[in-house]
């Protein structure tokens, strides 16, 4: 457990922050304490929470929640994909460490690597459990601290742009192989100029696939 805890704390200041903003705008809009932790807790959706908080004050139709929630975690169907095999015999822990799988969460464990004498499911339910638990304390204390403190929310999405800047260092700094990271960085800048910085997304994420996958097949064609 304190190994798993000890991996998670990158995560803790982003989530903890971004779940206030979270937890401050929903109490901004009208809804308390216990929606913003329940959201938090049976969502755990991140964007798509803050994007829900228009749907829930603009009254907007199941529809149109369905296809914009998919929109939004189009990316989680891209890199799922290869935590299968690490994921395929987690057994009792599998429906939750699938819930679980965050974009932040991916980037502690899609390296795949373990503690020596630890139990790899366990290790990384465990991470899983403590990033799920910063998103939901940090929801809770800004809905708390919202209902008697103002607050100016400005600025407060940089937070999520930092925590994924600090987990592509760390990767970086500790593998001596950068060629995924340098095809994630090439495709998604060639894609940002291609289709502008509010459609750039899943078609990076779709080419960062297709050229990993044509790399992959390389590679095994060499074995």
């Amino acid at each position: 457990m304190k190994k798993a805890f000890y991996k998670s704390i990158p995560v803790m200041a982003g989530y903890i922050v971004l779940g206030m903003g979270f937890g401050i705008l929903m109490r901004n809009a009208g809804y308390g304490v216990v929606w913003a932790a329940s959201m938090s807790l049976l969502i755990y959706a991140g964007s798509m929470q803050y994007v829900g908080i228009g749907f829930l004050t603009g009254g907007a139709s199941i529809l149109t929640t369905a296809i914009t929630t998919v929109m939004v975690n189009a990316r989680h169907l891209f890199y799922s994909i290869s935590m299968i095999d690490k994921y395929k015999d987690a057994g009792r822990y599998k429906p939750y460490m699938i819930f679980a799988l965050t974009d932040e969460t991916y980037s502690l464990l899609c390296d795949g690597e373990t503690p020596e004498g630890v139990d790899p499911n366990r290790y990384r339910f465990l991470v899983s459990l403590f990033n799920h638990s910063y998103w939901v304390m940090g929801s809770v204390i800004g809905s708390l601290l919202g209902a008697v403190l103002p607050f100016s929310t400005e600025g407060i999405e940089f937070s999520m742009t930092a925590l994924f800047t600090a987990a592509f260092t760390e990767q970086w700094l500790s593998t001596k192989d950068h060629v995924s990271a340098d095809i994630g960085l090439i495709c998604t800048v060639l894609c940002l100029i291609v289709f502008g910085k509010d459609n750039f997304l899943i078609p990076a994420m779709l080419l960062i696939t297709l050229v990993l996958t044509l790399l992959r097949r390389r590679e095994e064609e060499k074995e």
